[in-house]
């Protein structure tokens, strides 16, 4: 009896601990700032660009899920159809030195290239900070921002999870759906999901 009263504690304060890790990210609340350095080494304080809408990706390229998006363009035009219209867009890569994904500031501007890719930057995050930070989950894990600095979106790209290409037009993309409804002065709808992808390798 002692020891399952004990294993039982033991249990509920791991549960806690974990708990407290997230308490600080709230869909609601004010986005946790941060500092990274992108491929090109400029810093980017994520507290400097409020006024505006900012959106992470968290990016991997050699996981399946992120490669539906990007072998399809589909990534590569929201990103380009956002940022044209005044968004920031946050590529970012917390894959650890020797982990699945992780990229020197060379590859990472060679991949972006090839892909054609069009955010605003790839932050590189090797140490993870920045992704236990937003406790991101997977690639792609999608977060938005919006002007006052608010986290007003966390979850998946949208509600089909495949590595299928085919999926992308049959799906609700609830990144675009909450860009158009801040663009438009409205309340997001959509504000959490489940994401899905390949997990980020810390």
């Amino acid at each position: 009896m002692k020891n399952s009263t004990l294993g039982g504690l033991a249990v509920l304060f791991f549960l806690l601990a974990a708990a407290s890790l997230s308490a600080d990210l709230k869909v609601g609340e004010k986005a946790p700032d941060f500092t990274g350095v992108d491929a090109n080494g400029q810093s980017h304080t994520l507290s400097s660009y409020q006024g505006k809408i900012v959106v992470l990706e968290w990016l991997n390229h050699e996981c399946p899920f992120v490669q539906k998006h990007y072998n399809s363009g589909h990534m590569q035009k929201l990103q380009k159809t956002y940022t044209a219209k005044g968004i920031i867009w946050f590529s970012i890569i917390s894959s650890a030195p020797g982990k699945q994904g992780y990229c020197t500031p060379e590859q990472a501007r060679v991949l972006t290239k090839e892909k054609d890719a069009a955010p605003t930057a790839v932050i590189l995050d090797p140490e993870g900070k920045i992704g236990r930070l937003y406790d991101a989950k997977v690639t792609p894990h999608m977060f938005i921002i919006d002007q006052n600095g608010v986290l007003v979106y966390n979850g998946g790209i949208d509600n089909i999870r495949s590595t299928n290409i085919e999926d992308i037009p049959k799906a609700i993309n609830y990144v675009e759906q909450a860009l158009e409804e801040i663009l438009a002065g409205q309340e997001v709808s959509v504000k959490t999901s489940q994401p899905y992808g390949c997990t980020v390798k810390y």
